[in-house]
């Protein structure tokens, strides 16, 4: 094989004051086997990509975890459903938590924002898929109370999504939020392009959330899947690209 195939992917490692147990980090697309408009570190399964370059990104994510435990993948819907366990037949949800070291939850984004979590004593980890349905429909709350410990033992750290500047929605998208938390109504501006239109802001959606949980510690959110190069974007690839997948475990 070659030394093209078994580049290292570039990762991004939480800024976070986790427990020195607590294993996590990112994926970009700048190093890898994948190719065209999927390259070039492409791990998921269900984006037409070459099975062999998605299968070798995938062997890559086990190596840098630097054991054999499996990674728990998820069929990801938008939706509000947390994984509790580990499962080979990839179960239909969008958010995952472990409190042992049996495996690595993992979920995958191209603009929608991973949130990464864990407790101060380094017991409990997880991961949600947040993007706007999923946000809007409670996947952090829903992680929050899998986890099953105070929210106040609990930190977060925001991964890369899409920022307010190039996220454009509806009016429905804004009602769905504002309809059950009056507050969300500052995470969106009028649009400048399309009248009725507004940008919305996902990491503030997602702050508000969590503060409002009560969780401790909040970090992140500072970078624009569709602005910068390194990360796969859906909306600016308009809908073909790769993804970048978002691992966290317990050493």
């Amino acid at each position: 094989m070659s030394d093209a195939l078994e580049l290292r992917p570039t990762l991004i490692t939480p800024d976070w004051p986790a427990p020195a147990n607590v294993g996590a980090f990112v994926t970009t697309r700048e190093t890898g086997p994948s190719q065209g408009e999927f390259a070039a570190f492409n791990p998921a399964e269900h984006v037409d990509d070459n099975p062999y370059h998605v299968a070798l990104c995938r062997r890559q994510l086990h190596k840098m975890i630097g054991d054999d435990r499996p990674l728990l993948w998820l069929d990801q819907v938008h939706g509000a459903r947390v994984q509790q366990e580990f499962s080979s037949q990839v179960p239909e949800a969008d958010a995952a938590v472990a409190t042992g070291r049996d495996y690595a939850c993992v979920v995958l984004t191209a603009d929608c924002l991973p949130v990464f979590f864990c407790d101060r004593a380094g017991e409990r980890i997880g991961v949600a898929h947040a993007g706007w349905r999923g946000l809007a429909g409670g996947v952090l709350e829903a992680t929050v109370a899998a986890l099953g410990i105070p929210a106040e033992e609990l930190m977060a750290w925001l991964g890369p999504a899409i920022s307010n500047a190039q996220f454009e929605v509806g009016p429905e998208v804004r009602q769905a939020f504002v309809a059950v938390h009056p507050e969300s109504l500052g995470a969106f501006e009028p649009s400048p392009y399309r009248l009725g239109h507004f940008m919305a802001d996902l990491y503030k959606l997602a702050r508000l959330r969590l503060e409002r949980l009560g969780v401790a510690h909040i970090s992140g959110g500072h970078f624009c899947t569709a602005c910068e190069s390194r990360f796969y974007s859906y909306r600016r690839d308009d809908g073909v690209t790769g993804r970048m997948a978002s691992v966290i475990w317990l050493r």
